[in-house]
């Protein structure tokens, strides 16, 4: 049977050679399409490339695991290769990782631990599994290279300040190591001449230490950093108290501090009563709560304009519930303010941040609709 033309332009039959596609490449494009027929087909000329490679599509990043390397029993490391759709990140930040699992999408952010490099990666993510969760053993137990995963954009601010500060502090514990670690990389791989770096990391026992060899041999061959490893099963906690013990002069640095709750509420208070505050930054490994309406808050009517259906939408639904409870098919993919598969531009009106309470909106902007919710009568291009 003869395979049918491209469903494209010659313009854009060049572009896709120019793409890596060979003939074969561009055949399945077509009988992709020829029996899919027009009402499942895709509609763009991204989509055809997703369904050569997922690697390929810009509109839906995705990323394939090109190695995995055990960090003791219950950890590893992930190196990914990013498809066309990276955006590349700062060291510091965390990715949105898709994770398929028995047919369903689960997606969890993981401290990216590489160094902000190319455009095409790779990229390293460092994950510990939690007995009692279903992604992260998934991913240090289960999965082998060659496995490809949805990919959000890089997000969050616990990276470095511009100009770079030459005294930094840095308080991690557990897994609260691994944004620390490629901010260090990072660091590392500039100029670190007049740089004065203290590290002070907590886990329990030295065999339980995340990334310890990594930690100790880059302290080693670095000068400019200064490492203290507290084990808290025959040291104690990380306290206030140590780490102005070893860190007298913290009042003087810039501070980056990541780990678990107690230690970043400590933190808090301790630089807070030293007022200084606008020094120090944390990162806390959940997500954030969902902020009730304030008092007297107001929805709003609710126009998807593509679709031509208006709904009443409360202050506290977000919307892209309250486009499913009138019947409106709009995209989602986490459904918890991760993955940013849910965008949609705002045509006009406001709307409120569930998670900040923030109200905002201008025409044109995407809205994240599975966290945002109406702030008055608004209108969506969907």
């Amino acid at each position: 049977m003869p395979v049918p033309p491209l469903p494209f332009s010659p313009p854009l039959g060049g572009r896709l050679a120019g793409w890596g596609l060979g003939r074969a490449g561009r055949h399945v494009l077509a009988a992709a399409s020829w029996l899919t027929g027009p009402l499942t087909s895709p509609s763009t000329l991204d989509d055809y490339l997703g369904l050569v490679d997922p690697l390929l599509s810009a509109r839906h990043p995705a990323g394939r695991i090109t190695a995995v390397r055990a960090e003791g029993p219950a950890a590893a490391t992930l190196t990914i290769r990013p498809g066309r759709g990276w955006r590349g990140h700062r060291a510091g930040q965390y990715l949105p990782v898709g994770v398929e699992i028995d047919g369903v999408r689960h997606w969890r952010t993981y401290s990216i631990t590489s160094p902000p490099g190319l455009p095409g990666g790779p990229v390293t993510l460092t994950v510990k599994a939690d007995p009692r969760g279903l992604v992260s053993p998934h991913l240090v137990h289960r999965t082998p290279p060659g496995t490809v995963l949805r990919l959000g954009p890089a997000q969050g601010k616990f990276v470095l300040t511009r100009p770079l500060p030459a005294r930094m502090l840095f308080v991690t514990a557990g897994s609260g190591i691994t944004p620390v670690l490629g901010i260090l990389r990072t660091l590392a791989r500039g100029r670190t001449g007049g740089l004065d770096v203290v590290l002070l990391h907590s886990a329990p026992e030295p065999d339980q230490c995340l990334l310890r060899t990594e930690l100790t041999g880059l302290a080693s061959r670095s000068p400019w950093l200064r490492l203290h490893l507290i084990h808290t099963r025959t040291d104690g906690r990380l306290t206030p108290e140590r780490i102005v013990a070893l860190c007298p002069d913290w009042r003087r640095r810039e501070a980056w501090v990541c780990g678990p709750a107690g230690l970043l509420d400590a933190a808090q208070r301790q630089w807070g009563a030293a007022g200084l505050r606008e020094r120090l930054r944390i990162e806390r490994f959940r997500l954030m709560p969902v902020l009730p309406p304030r008092a007297g808050a107001m929805g709003g009517r609710v126009r998807f304009d593509r679709s031509g259906i208006e709904a009443d939408a409360s202050p506290s639904d977000p919307l892209l519930v309250a486009g499913e409870k009138a019947g409106v098919a709009l995209p989602y993919g986490c459904r918890i303010g991760v993955c940013h598969g849910c965008l949609v531009p705002l045509v006009d009106g406001r709307v409120r941040d569930l998670r900040t309470g923030k109200v905002h909106g201008e025409p044109g902007e995407l809205i994240q609709t599975c966290v945002n919710a109406a702030a008055g009568r608004l209108v969506l291009d969907v």
